[in-house]
């Protein structure tokens, strides 16, 4: 996990030097749509967000992750399923692209497993009980856009959780890489 972090945070820096295009907001739109291509392929979660520019500095949205795999893989973890609202400030030259942090929310939900060893089977027994449990956190990020309004981002956070059940995370990550349209 820490590992997965710390790249992503490294490709942020990398890229972050890089400028895209200037694009006005007048030539495409303040609308846009994506989905978070690492978490599809890395975790089997079907992210999807949608922003809404507000000015040259600034835009809210939301994301909805949807854990659609089936198996007890190990990236299957226990996040189910999170809707999670943003607001994020830019500070490149660029209209709503470039450098960004962002505040979000989270509204989380999932199943934290547990395994015991049973004497009389000689197997181990998976047990768990379900969550839900509400974050606050941040992320940094880099967002590019081209003069046709296709978008590619990538970013990283962490939030903390705050009714601490008995089963829920104490901490949430916020991360991937989406691509999509601006309209």
């Amino acid at each position: 996990m820490k590992y997965n972090i710390l790249l992503c945070m490294g490709l942020i820096l990398t890229f972050s030097h890089l400028s895209a295009q200037d694009v006005q907001q007048d030539d495409i739109g303040r609308d846009e749509l994506k989905l978070n291509a690492f978490n599809l392929v890395v975790f089997k979660f079907l992210d999807g967000s949608y922003e809404r520019i507000l000015d040259d500095e600034s835009s809210f949205g939301f994301g909805l992750l949807i854990n659609a795999a089936n198996d007890d893989d190990f990236f299957d973890y226990y996040r189910k399923y999170s809707i999670t609202p943003f607001y994020r400030r830019y500070f490149s030259k660029g209209y709503a692209s470039g450098f960004f942090v962002e505040g979000f929310g989270m509204l989380n939900s999932g199943e934290e497993d547990f395994y015991d060893f049973n004497e009389i089977t000689q197997e181990l027994e998976r047990t768990g009980d379900t969550y839900t449990d509400f974050a606050l956190g941040i992320s940094i990020g880099g967002k590019f856009i081209t003069k046709k309004g296709f978008v590619a981002e990538i970013y990283s956070g962490i939030g903390r959780n705050f009714f601490n059940t008995d089963y829920s995370p104490e901490v949430v990550p916020r991360g991937g890489v989406s691509l999509g349209f601006r309209f």
